[in-house]
């Protein structure tokens, strides 16, 4: 076929690569976008989204249990998880769809198929009528990132499953075992064990959430103990007895001894790798670390007019993150001059029951980094509207430095604390200080109070505790 060229090529059209597409189209390049799967990509698909509209489920079901608390009356509650899972694929096609809408709106021009980069300035797609060569001047590589496969605990879809199987479940685990308690196992393990599995976490750090705050990470493993789920830290599962149609036998070592547990299901949430392979990075000089390519703070590559945005291009493997690299590389692309992105004022959010999120430093790393440091405390049972709603357990936790009172980080465990977090997240990117969440008026009753007594913790000066 006839090449095309193009201003910018976007590989990947998850939510780093399609709003880089969006953004640069709007500058004024003419634009394609190449995605092999599904417009959206693995955030829409298979990821941020079914989970939310799974999880939202779980809580109502959960809520529906909590009734009478309420003065209400709920008889013979029961679930139907194909038609959770129904709902949930639902939801992402819709907005799987609506990605496609953008997509034309913004004259962008889409192939769906692989792509590879057999020069500089040159993507071969590979599509069902054949093989497509698109030039540009400028490439954006956002082909994110899969589960990692640990030897010997690959998913199988039956037995051991990752995320994608546990996301079009095609039974409901009875007794289910998840290795590793980041957000993707919190996760599935809080849906799970609120329908009813009997459910196990594995961590083989200290301590589980192991990227948030020990204090928080703390509180949210109480919580989940307390909902009946059994966590085993600085643990590891060496080896699965895998015995179709029966279940797994867990070799699970702790403080030195292997000890084994039959489960009916296994879910794999032990990371992800970045898609890097299969791409032609290697002839064209990109470095590669562990699987992600490695960027300056612009997201270039090294290799002149060659980006890399989001999960491929390492830590923190998180939608809003890639986004917003997305646009600030649109924007270099198109001769602006952006601000490059702050990793350590970027929220990230839990969706398990209790929710939590967090930005900033945790107090550990606050310490590490050599801030002499004040630190508030709030509890949601000091709030009006946490206790109006039935919701009193969880935290607010905000670190500030002592010298400056530059707000150095923010910590949360409840109810809707995913909504509250950009509170903090425009603190910090407005560089405020104590004094200014301080003078700020707190709508009234509302759970955003806490905020605010939180900041006054710090100082001494909470009036609700």
């Amino acid at each position: 076929m006839a090449g095309q060229s193009f201003d910018v090529i976007v590989i990947g059209a998850g939510p780093g690569g399609y709003v880089a597409a969006i953004r640069a189209s709007q500058l004024g390049l003419k634009v394609a976008i190449v995605e092999r799967e599904n417009l959206g990509g693995i955030c829409l698909n298979w990821g941020c989204i079914p989970t939310k509209a799974m999880l939202r489920s779980a809580e109502v079901f959960h809520l529906m249990h909590r009734a009478k608390e309420f003065g209400l009356g709920a008889t013979g509650i029961s679930y139907d998880l194909p038609a959770v899972v129904a709902r949930s694929r639902g939801v992402a096609k819709q907005l799987s769809g609506g990605i496609g809408h953008l997509m034309k709106k913004n004259k962008v021009t889409v192939f769906m198929g692989a792509a590879t980069i057999p020069a500089k300035g040159t993507v071969a797609v590979t599509t069902d009528k054949g093989v497509e060569t698109l030039t540009a001047k400028s490439i954006v590589l956002a082909t994110g990132a899969r589960a990692r496969e640990l030897p010997g605990l690959e998913a199988d879809g039956d037995l051991v499953w990752a995320y994608r199987d546990a996301l079009v479940a095609k039974r409901m685990p009875k007794k289910l075992l998840v290795i590793g308690s980041g957000a993707i196992g919190i996760e599935f393990a809080s849906f799970f064990n609120t329908l009813g599995a009997d459910t196990t976490v594995v961590e083989v750090m200290d301590r589980i959430l192991p990227v948030e705050d020990a204090e928080i990470a703390a509180f949210a493993k109480k919580s989940f103990v307390k909902q009946g789920m059994k966590i085993l830290e600085k643990a590891a599962v060496k080896k699965l007895d895998r015995k179709p149609g029966v279940g797994v036998t867990a070799h699970i070592e702790q403080d030195g001894k292997t000890t084994t547990q039959d489960f009916d299901t296994v879910i794999s949430a032990v990371g992800i790798v970045g898609n890097v392979e299969n791409l032609g990075l290697e002839a064209l000089g990109v470095k590669i670390d562990r699987t992600h390519v490695v960027t300056d703070e612009y997201c270039r590559t090294g290799v002149e007019g060659l980006y890399a945005i989001g999960d491929i291009a390492g830590a923190p493997w998180l939608a809003h993150k890639a986004s917003h690299e997305g646009v600030m590389v649109a924007e270099l692309i198109a001769g602006k001059h952006p601000h490059p992105i702050k990793p350590n004022s970027i929220a990230g959010c839990t969706y398990c029951q209790p929710q939590i999120a967090s930005v900033g430093f945790t107090e550990a790393k606050a310490k590490e980094a050599g801030h002499e440091i004040k630190v508030g405390r709030f509890p949601f049972i000091g709030n009006g509207k946490a206790i109006a709603l039935g919701e009193a357990e969880g935290m607010i936790k905000t670190i500030f430095d002592a010298k400056t009172g530059e707000l150095l980080g923010a910590h949360m465990v409840g109810a809707e604390v995913t909504e509250l977090i950009q509170g903090y997240v425009i603190g910090r990117t407005l560089e405020t200080t104590e004094e200014d969440l301080m003078n700020t008026v707190f709508p009234h009753p509302t759970l955003s109070e806490m905020m605010h007594e939180a900041v006054l913790d710090a100082y001494g000066r909470a009036l609700h505790i």
